[in-house]
This record gives structure tokens, sequence and C-alpha cells, in this order.
């Protein structure tokens, strides 16, 4: 080992690495191969999951390729690249109006952007989020809806069909927004998926019944297909992602006439004419 992967720097970076490619490494492995103290190692491991390079384990740390989503806990995930559902938060909110009528899924991009909607008012939202009514600021909701179904625990969601019944009838009653927000766990050419087939017939309700879609993606999801599929990339009007895409997905956007929005470009103005809108059904 060279004396620069000594160095702080150095030795965080191949920290990392040797994490990544690993799967699953102890304090006290990372330790006798570094030649550090156990000290030292808990400090790296620290600053890398921080940073949303590895997630912190007890005893060790994980690469975030390992992570096994369909049972990984909300809060885990949250610090997965923190950063970019950050900005892709805040560049998803600008799409937001006054008066706007959204559906909001769960997860922890969504979750980003809910806090940029502060300054929004009278917003509608149905969600399947159980987080979401805690984290939306009151000022900015007139009316929130949570939809019914079984609980993810682990996700904190609800799972079920997109259908409210009126309180007064009890009668089920279909449903339009202006803009679904949908968070989701992969990206590509061949169109959008996630882990779990009931999560995946939900957002497919979601996105049908929207005038616009916004999928909300950061680049640890692009180019890579998860077992149940939403929908091809045409029920998309926009990619909100951190890194504009390359290669064959960024051609099967153009195709699918998909813009794409990332953090770099979010002072421009998202509300000009020229959005395509769905037609309704």
């Amino acid at each position: 080992m060279s004396d620069a992967s000594r160095l702080p720097a150095g030795r965080k970076a191949d920290v990392a690495k040797h994490v990544a490619e690993h799967g699953q490494v102890t304090v006290t492995a990372l330790a006798e191969h570094f030649a550090v103290s156990a000290d030292t190692i808990r400090r790296d491991l620290d600053q890398l999951d921080s940073e949303g390079l590895i997630i912190r384990t007890h005893g060790g740390a994980m690469s975030n390729s390992a992570i096994p989503w369909h049972d990984t806990g909300l809060d885990d995930r949250s610090r997965l690249q923190p950063d970019q559902k950050e900005q892709i938060g805040l560049t998803a909110a600008e799409l937001v109006e006054d008066g706007s009528v959204l559906f909001i899924n769960g997860g922890t991009t969504t979750l980003a952007l809910v806090k940029h909607l502060s300054r929004r008012r009278e917003l509608i939202i149905a969600t399947n989020s159980l987080r979401v009514p805690a984290e939306i600021s009151a000022d900015a909701c007139r009316d929130l809806y949570v939809i019914g179904g079984h609980v993810r625990l682990s996700g904190q969601v609800t799972v079920g069909p997109v259908v409210f019944a009126s309180s007064v009838s009890g009668v089920a009653t279909d449903i339009r927004v202006d803009l679904a927000l949908l968070g989701v766990g992969a990206v590509d050419a061949g169109g959008i998926s996630t882990t779990n087939l009931d999560e995946a017939a939900m957002l497919a309700q979601m996105a049908s019944r929207a005038r616009r879609v916004a999928i909300l993606a950061d680049s640890t999801k692009l180019d890579r297909r998860l077992f149940a599929t939403i929908g091809t990339l045409e029920i998309a009007d926009y990619l909100i992602t951190s890194t504009a895409p390359t290669g064959a997905l960024a051609k099967a956007l153009a195709e699918s006439s998909v813009e794409v929005l990332t953090p770099d470009a979010a002072h421009h103005d998202r509300h000009q004419d020229k959005h395509r809108v769905k037609e309704d059904s």
C-alpha cells in the first residue's frame, strides 16, 4: 500500500472503494487491511456515511449497491445520495404552482421535495406516504388525502388502489391531478420500474390519472431495470435527476419526448407553454 493511500483523503476514497467491492465489511477487517486504528476507521465510515457513499452499520459498513431495497427502512435509504435527493427535490418543486392538485408517492426523494413546497399555497395532495402528512407545511396544503391499503412499515407507505370514496356518499369517485411526482427505483431505455408488483401497479394508476408526470430518480437509479415495470418512458413528461443521462437512455428519453431536468438547469423557467400536457383519457 502506497504512502498516499494512508493520507486521510486518499484512505477514505480507498475505504469507500473497498466497501463497494466487498459489499459489507467490519471495522476490524478494515482496520487490519488499512493498518490503522479502529477509531480511525470509524471516523472514516461516519464521514462516508454522511456523504451518502456507504451505509454505516453496527460494527461496520455496507455498500449502497448491497442494500436490499425491498425491506430497507426509509431512514436508512434517506442516507443514500442525500445531496442528490435534495437538489432533485428543489428542482421538482419548481414544477409546482399555487393551487396545484398533486400525486406524491412515498420515498426519500419525494420527501426531499415536500419540504421545498412550504412557499406554495392552496395545494391539494394525494399520497400513499405516511410521512408526508407530518412533513408538508400546513400553510401550503389546503387538502391532503392518504391513499388506503396495506401498510409497508419499512417504507412507511400504503399500497392499494388509487381510489377515494366520498365521506358523504361513500361512493368511490374517480380523480384527476395536475401533476404526479413519482420517486422510482430504476429508469432505463426500456421503461420505469420498481421492486414491488403492487407498488408498480399503484404508480401506474397515479401516472394514468395525471395531466403531467414527473419521474424523480437520482443517478444511481439510471440505466437499471428492477423486477416490476411501472410503464414505458412515454408515461413521463419529465425525468428529474442529478446528472443528465447519456447513451441509450438519453436517446430513448428524447424519442419519448421526456424533458430531462437537472439541478444545474434549475434556474430556468419551467412553467412555459412548451410543456407537453397529456390528454385526459
